[in-house]
């Protein structure tokens, strides 16, 4: 059996689901608990066994099938015609059906295309004899997750076996966060995320929201940072004002001051009629000055002057207006290496940074991808066909990247993987070009040489320290199902492991 090794360091995010939940409009509610109910809820699902139906006229096929079932640690049902099948199909809850193609009466292909049809979530694998590989490649255009070839060796029934296993864990988990999603359970209203560090996030966020504080939020780009702003606004006294976003980084250089403290008419060539700045727009609600630290130094002491003094003086004008403005202010630069260089005021910067709240990379938080990419699949999914689901290899490359570009180059991911692909489930081809290269694993010193039984265990051990002993999310980054996972366990005595 191929054994996959993950050995990759967690490397060390945010966006949008829907509309603001009305949970998240002053009830103050403990998300902690919230996320920690979610989580236990997810895990309680991942310990049942999943329900394999083995449909097989010789019984000693259904006999060796169903030993090799227990082996992998699945509850397994054997029937001997696709009539009975879909019986029990009908009466129990089946995860996996493995079917021979060649049955009496109603053939496994048209089994399948019924199984298809009827109950779309049962991952189907058919046995057929060898020579007869055309009908196997029929039954997979059809539906099928996979085939075997009659006779087969008891190691390639357990890795197809194990495959459709992961395969089934991860729809079923697609399926339980797009519930929770619906729900609004898997973050901080337009926040997404469970991971601890995310839950410090929106501690932060509930403490300091009700104050009237600057706030300085600090992170890469593509982490959610205007997520936030928005966040302190709508959760604070200033919701029923307005929110106004500037982007310091794309304004015109010689138009900023007149953005920001406006203009009267007949100021400079062109102002034909006066025109009210940013600062002022904003009164009675939220100002948020995203990347800051992009600003020029000489308007950084006006900005100063108008937030300390509340009041601006528009272009042109020797009038003083006054102003009642929170100031949200983000940057994804090192305010405090620019202020050593030069590039940034010192004042301005005590002055901004009264409250700071840090946002992680996604790189620091691999366990929310799952949730950002059922969210995704949510937004971006046609609206007229079904939610999109993602594979289990697809999944794994994008557990396994380390995502410079955080959110933001996700979601980018999803939706053109959604545009690119031809049915339901999206594969590894309909990713990003550079996501369908496999990230080169970390191997181990070259003047050590393990047994490939420690190196597995050495693997396993790691992934569970870097997820925090979350046993979905390491079978996840291991690149196999959870009942593999939870046997590895027990084999290597690991299963008795504190997260």
């Amino acid at each position: 059996m191929i054994i996959k090794l993950v050995t990759t360091s967690f490397m060390n995010t945010m966006e949008t689901v829907r509309e603001w939940n009305s949970s998240c409009k002053g009830k103050n509610e403990d998300h902690s608990m919230r996320a920690q109910a979610v989580l236990e809820e997810t895990k309680h699902a991942a310990t049942a066994p999943l329900h394999l139906l083995i449909v097989d006229d010789e019984e000693t096929t259904r006999e060796l099938c169903l030993a090799v079932a227990q082996q992998t640690g699945l509850k397994a049902t054997a029937v001997a015609s696709a009539e009975e099948a879909l019986e029990v199909v009908d009466q129990s809850a089946i995860d996996i059906v493995l079917t021979d193609l060649k049955l009496p009466g109603t053939s496994g292909l048209e089994l399948l295309r019924t199984l298809h049809e009827m109950h779309p979530a049962v991952a189907v694998i058919v046995l057929t004899q060898y020579g007869t590989i055309d009908s196997a490649i029929e039954a997979t255009k059809t539906g099928a997750l996979d085939y075997v070839t009659k006779p087969f060796r008891i190691e390639e029934l357990r890795a197809r076996l194990e495959h459709a296993m992961h395969e089934v864990d991860l729809l079923q988990e697609n399926r339980l966060l797009r519930e929770q999603i619906n729900q609004g359970l898997p973050g901080f209203g337009k926040l997404i995320g469970l991971s601890p560090k995310m839950q410090r996030v929106y501690k932060m966020i509930e403490k300091v929201a009700g104050h009237e504080h600057p706030v300085l939020v600090l992170g890469e780009s593509g982490t959610g940072k205007e997520l936030v702003a928005r966040s302190l606004h709508v959760l604070g006294r200033r919701k029923d004002g307005p929110f106004v976003p500037v982007d310091c980084s794309s304004l015109v250089p010689t138009l900023i001051e007149s953005e920001l403290f406006g203009y009267v008419k007949g100021a400079f060539t062109g102002a034909v009629q006066s025109k009210q700045g940013l600062l002022e727009a904003a009164n009675g609600g939220t100002l948020f000055l995203d990347e800051i630290g992009d600003m020029p130094t000489d308007l950084q002491a006006r900005l100063l002057r108008s937030l300390q003094e509340r009041e601006v003086k528009p272009v042109g004008s020797t009038e003083r207006r006054r102003i009642d403005v929170r100031i949200v202010a983000a940057t994804n630069r090192d305010l405090e290496s620019a202020i050593r260089s030069g590039a940034f005021r010192q004042d301005l910067y005590f002055r901004l940074n009264v409250v700071q709240i840090k946002l992680p990379p996604l790189r620091d938080r691999k366990t929310d991808i799952p949730l950002l990419v059922a969210a995704f699949l949510e937004k971006y999914s046609p609206n007229d066909g079904p939610v999109r689901t993602i594979s289990a290899d697809t999944m794994q490359r994008l557990m396994a990247h380390d995502w410079p570009g955080n959110v933001r180059e996700l979601e980018n991911a999803i939706e053109r993987a959604i545009a690119m692909s031809s049915g339901p489930l999206i594969h590894v081809a309909d990713l990003p070009s550079n996501l369908q290269i496999q990230t080169s694993e970390r191997s181990p010193q070259r003047d050590e040489l393990l047994p490939l039984e420690e190196l597995e265990r050495r693997a396993i051990l790691r992934t569970l320290r870097e997820t925090d002993g979350d046993k979905l999310a390491a079978s996840r980054l291991l690149g196999i199902g959870k009942t593999t996972l939870y046997r590895k366990l027990k084999q290597y005595k690991l299963d008795q492991l504190e997260a």
